[in-house]
């Protein structure tokens, strides 16, 4: 109850913008991402045609290379969210101290220690939150290494024992879920940049978060990368 009492209503109307921008702006990628071809839903298209090759493949040595070699980037993630809330934890511990260094910084605001405090708890909560999603973003990869394993041998597909179509889907539904989760957890990081900008002041969160839904936009749904994805050179369905 004290942090109620302390927190400033500018800070708890930052702090509400910060999660409904955030939350905000997952929602709209999924949704509008499925209807204008996102980054990550024009990248599904080419998981799927990695597992109808997969599925075409004896052995499938290269398919569980690629799978490992996408799992290694979550692994690290994963592991600095840990050295993070380490650091941060760390940093409770001489809160007075870096108080009193924002307080020299120009334009920042000055706040308690609670206040204080309480800023670095929730950063403590982004970066625990982004470690859940890359640690659950592994282990759908080794997932996608058992379905690709599990899969029949060409020749069974071939013959008409086994549905090749199936077969791919299920793996690429998979990796998609996988890239999907790991997605979160990096938007977890994009939006920590801005929750360091609510030390200087609410205003400057409130202007941080809407640059970082900004730069996240331009990059899921207007970069040079997504338009060159988007030209695969596929005939249209």
């Amino acid at each position: 109850m004290t942090i109620i009492r302390m927190l400033p209503w500018a800070d708890w109307l930052a702090l509400v913008c910060f999660i409904a921008l955030w939350t905000g702006y997952a929602w709209f990628a999924r949704v509008w991402g499925a209807k204008k071809g996102s980054l990550i839903h024009t990248t599904n298209r080419y998981r799927g045609y990695w597992m109808r090759q997969a599925a075409m493949r004896d052995p499938r040595m290269l398919d569980g290379l690629i799978t490992q070699t996408l799992s290694n980037t979550p692994a690290f993630f994963s592991s600095t969210s840990i050295l993070v809330i380490g650091g941060l934890f760390a940093l409770l511990g001489t809160t007075d101290k870096a108080a009193e260094l924002m307080s020299e910084i120009p334009f920042a605001q000055t706040t308690t220690l609670v206040v204080f405090e309480f800023k670095v708890l929730v950063l403590v909560g982004i970066f625990v939150y982004a470690f859940f999603r890359f640690s659950w973003c592994m282990r759908q990869y080794t997932f996608v290494a058992l379905v690709i394993g599990a899969m029949p041998p060409p020749q069974d597909f071939s013959s008409g024992k086994f549905d090749q179509r199936q077969y791919a889907e299920r793996a690429a539904a998979m990796v998609g879920a996988a890239a999907e989760t790991f997605n979160d957890g990096l938007r977890a990081y994009y939006f920590s940049f801005a929750a360091i900008a609510w030390f200087f002041s609410p205003l400057a969160m409130v202007m941080a978060t809407g640059l970082v839904a900004a730069i996240l936009y331009t990059r899921e749904f207007r970069s040079e990368v997504l338009k060159i994805l988007r030209d695969d050179g596929s005939a249209p369905p």
